[in-house]
């Protein structure tokens, strides 16, 4: 229900307040002392007064949810760029390597073939 910081997520203050209000509005309905057409009437304008907040928080919630989506994806965004370069320079890096590998490579079988020829010559 809460998260690390110890703050409840948008979702769970709605439900809270959405059922404090089913509670204390039908308590309060039980415990009046009115006629029932008033108890009724009142019950109705407590309904709407709720349906009402119900609707502002799911809005807010669906703003907020909304405003988190887009700072996922700009995040997304900017480590998939990060990688990409990092990638890169990998290969790269990799691509130079293997060239130097290569040189030194060759230069070695130079240097054998040198080193054999005058072997060769001697014989």
């Amino acid at each position: 229900m809460s998260n690390s910081e110890g703050r409840y997520s948008a979702g769970c203050v709605a439900i809270a307040f959405l059922l404090g209000g089913a509670v204390g509005a039908g308590l309060a309905a039980l415990l009046t002392p009115r006629t029932g057409p008033e108890v009724r009437d009142r019950i109705r304008e407590q309904a709407y007064a709720a349906r009402g907040e119900a609707h502002r928080v799911a809005d807010e919630v669906r703003d907020k949810a909304g405003d988190l989506l887009d700072k996922s994806k700009e995040m997304i965004d900017q480590k998939k760029a990060v990688l990409e370069s990092a990638y890169e320079a990998g290969k790269e890096a990799m691509a130079r390597e293997k060239e130097r590998l290569v040189a030194h490579m060759k230069s070695e079988k130079g240097e054998e073939g040198e080193e054999t020829s005058p072997e060769k010559e001697e014989a």
